[in-house]
């Protein structure tokens, strides 16, 4: 493959995915887009991935396998940045797969107007059933700031352009949801995004995954948004930006965060509660005058939160 000619570089960060890897590095290596490179980085693994990964580099070109000491996904997938040769960058993790057609239709609207960012649908997969979820970017678009808001805030639903990680962004190390730390210091970087409104991602929940797993990580929400706010006073987009991500910092903290929260005792929901209280009156103590509450049912409930509010959803969120 020369090397000119990668149009899409794949990056799957693998750590004890054995019985999924199969699956998803067949759905790569099958993809209809040939000009692709798909870079599996070995985080340290303590099963049996590496001899699939041996099998799948071995059988297919398109594959380069690569092990490092083990880091945790975000030090994986910047491994796997820093050897991507392709126009665009994609992540895929080790346990879920994609469409055999998610990066020739993904790679063909990139660049039909040289879009920055193109994302797509996905599918939620269960044992049972499968659910459509939107990326809830309806159609093309330059008005990233309008988007901002509702964004499906993954890194795995898109592509990028190569050229974006120049601006020295990078997932954060040592960290739990780094997709949404990372998609939000990426975004006003952005100049347009495309959409192709079809489920090429197919996300495979499955017990014991980061999703179902709930102990004091989970904090990294609230630490992962104050870094934000540093990051956007120290490049200078904070204002332009205040009021986007004001809303996003409030119904991460009151909504997502505390809702993963209701895992925990009566106790530790009540202390973390305060520290979501807390944090949210040192950054946004203001965050009643914005006008992005007012458009959705969820935005008048961070208008209504309090204590007593919030105590009322823990019973709801236990039943």
């Amino acid at each position: 493959m020369k090397k000119n000619k990668v149009k899409v570089s794949v990056i799957v960060p693998v750590y004890n995915v054995e019985a999924y890897l199969e699956k998803c590095l067949d759905s790569l290596a099958k993809q209809t887009l040939k000009e692709i490179e798909i870079i599996v980085v070995n985080d340290g693994t303590k099963d049996n991935s590496q001899d699939i990964i041996d099998k799948y580099q071995n059988k297919y070109p398109t594959i380069k396998g690569y092990i490092k000491e083990n880091g945790g996904l975000s030090e994986a997938r910047n491994y796997g940045i820093k050897k991507a040769r392709g126009e665009y960058i994609a992540f895929v993790d080790g346990d879920d797969y994609v469409t055999y057609d998610m990066y020739e239709k993904m790679y063909n609207k990139a660049i039909t107007n040289d879009f920055d960012v193109v994302v797509c649908d996905l599918n939620y997969v269960y044992d049972d059933k499968i659910i459509e979820v939107s990326s809830n970017v309806d159609k093309d678009t330059t008005d990233i700031k309008k988007l901002y808001p509702n964004i499906y805030a993954t890194a795995w639903n898109k592509i990028y352009k190569k050229q974006l990680f120049e601006n020295d962004i990078w997932f954060k190390k040592g960290v739990w949801f780094e997709d949404v730390e990372f998609l939000y210091k990426l975004l006003p970087y952005v100049k347009n995004i495309g959409v192709v409104k079809e489920p090429f991602n197919q996300y495979v929940q499955r017990p014991g995954s980061i999703t179902y797993t709930f102990d004091k990580r989970l904090y990294d929400y609230i630490d992962n948004f104050n870094g934000l706010v540093e990051f956007y006073k120290d490049r200078n987009f904070y204002e332009e930006y205040k009021k986007e991500l004001e809303f996003c910092y409030v119904r991460y903290i009151y909504a997502t965060f505390l809702k993963r929260c209701a895992n925990y005792s009566k106790e530790d929901y009540k202390k973390a509660v305060d520290d979501a209280i807390k944090n949210v009156k040192q950054n946004f103590s203001d965050y009643r005058k914005n006008k992005y509450f007012y458009k959705s049912i969820k935005g008048i409930y961070l208008l209504l939160f309090n204590k007593k509010l919030a105590m009322l959803m823990y019973k709801i969120y236990k039943k």
